[in-house]
């Protein structure tokens, strides 16, 4: 596809070729989520095998989300620059040889590099994949679009544990690295035929390299301080030290962005109320997910004695909600407006959590885990598409993949930072993983601070997110309107607080 075939997108959910764009992306992205829940189930087993206390266990999950969210800018400033079809299968390749690697590692040591760089794959492929759906499809087919890719990426995700348990009863927890080598041979050959190459119009930056180090240390330093407060103490120099130097790269990651002419991060799109408010939902709901989502296939296993694969299984029902009810929470957003579904969906999730906090007590599947499982399901249904394509319609079309990059890293960040800071919060520390009692007790906590933290979520975006205005929806019949999500592009700022890519945005 030529740059202005990529200004006007044409394809079709309909069509043979839209169906392959949405099965490729899905499978891509998916397969980079299914990695996050399939290693949850694995984490016993893998501090078993090497004898890893919490604080190893965290860094297997926050390695890969740390490269992930500190790379993921870049990774779609590439993709909007080089073409976002081959930065996407880059990705593919590079998660798929990160994952062998992750598959033979023979300490934890090992496995947490491993982690790291699959990352790296993962900041590649994760923004192409919403990146490619924004860009290819027709304006009025992206709502159903994005929405069939949450509902089939949420399946992929749910489906990830009992995968993964399955793989870990019948053989080792190795194979959950080794399953993605030929999801990512799929992939390859889906993009290769079906996916049409877009990027966007005019000439190609240069790479941002001092932005992406100075988000990248940030996360490290803060994760870093984080992790080491449960076991050092929140004034030790340990802790302090790698805090201090994170929230001052941080700041320095701001400055370089205001003043670099090509950014990874142009600042200007925060401009848009909408972009912002979207993103500051997405950090608040996805830390709560995030945090107790790290904990509960752990507790099913050590407190109530469930197998890999049983607990695995458990919250297999969230997966034949969300793929009924994805594309449909998606198809009512772009007809009411997104504000109802992204209030009221955190706080359904909310309902889960505290559900979920039964399992302290009780094993039983029928009164303690499917309850929380199957409003959990509910919840994230209603809330996903919306929230995702409120955050990509807010944005202008030339910075879709930065846009969608911005909304996945916001979310990684979020439960980077829950993943290390929940179990200090909720007093499960050192080996306390292996004792039933600490653990049940531990993970009670967590489920109410996550269940709060998650309704806050939804006050904010009752507070925050708009719907469309009248003016701006087509009005159908005399009592209904069909309304987009596309936000009015950025108006032309100063030149010394915007950069030049963000002033030109049409």
């Amino acid at each position: 596809m030529t740059e202005t075939a990529a200004a006007t997108p044409a394809l079709r959910l309909s069509t043979a070729q839209g169906r392959w764009v949405v099965t490729a992306t899905v499978l891509g992205s998916g397969m980079a989520a299914l990695d996050a829940t399939v290693v949850g189930i694995a984490l016993p087993a893998i501090g078993r095998d090497f004898h890893a206390g919490v604080a190893s266990l965290q860094w297997i999950v926050d390695a890969y989300t740390l490269t992930l969210a500190g790379l993921l800018l870049l990774g779609g400033t590439l993709g909007d620059s080089y073409g976002r079809r081959k930065v996407f299968v880059i990705g593919t390749v590079w998660f798929a040889a990160a994952s062998l690697l992750c598959g033979v590692a023979p300490t934890a040591g090992v496995l947490i590099a491993a982690r790291a760089l699959q990352g790296v794959g993962g900041a590649l492929l994760v923004p192409g994949s919403l990146a490619i759906l924004q860009a290819s499809f027709a304006e009025d087919d992206r709502m159903a679009a994005i929405g069939a890719w949450s509902g089939l990426g949420g399946v992929a995700t749910a489906i990830g544990p009992f995968l993964g348990g399955w793989l870990i009863d019948a053989v080792s927890w190795r194979l959950v690295f080794i399953i993605n080598l030929p999801l990512a041979a799929l992939v390859i050959a889906i993009a290769a035929k079906h996916v049409p190459e877009t990027k966007s119009p005019g000439p190609v930056p240069r790479l941002d390299v001092r932005g992406a180090l100075a988000i990248s240390g940030a996360l490290a330093g803060i994760t870093y301080g984080l992790i080491a407060a449960s076991a050092d103490g929140w004034a030790s120099v340990s802790v302090l030290v790698p805090l201090g130097l994170g929230v001052v790269l941080l700041g320095l990651f701001v400055l370089i962005e205001a003043r670099e002419r090509e950014p990874m991060l142009p600042l200007g799109i925060f401009r848009s109320r909408q972009f912002s408010a979207a993103n500051a939902v997405t950090f608040v709901v996805y830390a709560a997910l995030g945090g107790l989502l790290f904990l509960v296939p752990t507790v099913l296993q050590v407190v109530h004695g469930y197998s890999p694969v049983a607990a695995g299984t458990a919250l297999l029902p969230v997966t034949f909600i969300m793929l009924a009810l994805s594309s449909r929470s998606g198809a009512l957003a772009a007809r009411i407006g997104p504000r109802l579904q992204m209030s009221v969906g955190p706080v359904v999730i909310a309902a889960s959590l505290l559900l979920f906090a039964r399992i302290s007590d009780s094993g039983d599947y029928l009164t303690a885990v499917l309850p929380g499982a199957l409003v959990f399901g509910f919840g994230v249904a209603i809330m996903v598409a919306p929230l995702t394509a409120t955050a990509l319609a807010a944005a202008p079309a030339d910075h879709a993949g930065v846009a969608s990059a911005v909304n996945n890293d916001v979310a990684r960040a979020a439960s980077l930072i829950a993943v290390a800071v929940l179990p200090a919060l909720a007093g499960i520390s050192g080996d306390s993983y292996l004792h039933p009692a600490a653990l049940a007790h531990g993970f009670r906590e967590a489920a109410y601070i996550s269940a709060i933290f998650c309704a806050a979520g939804g006050v904010l975006a009752a507070l925050t997110i708009r719907n469309p205005s009248r003016s701006e929806c087509e009005k159908t019949t005399p009592q209904e309107y069909t309304c987009s999500l596309e936000a009015p592009p950025l108006r032309k700022l100063e030149p010394a607080t915007v950069p030049a890519e963000v002033k030109e945005a049409p």
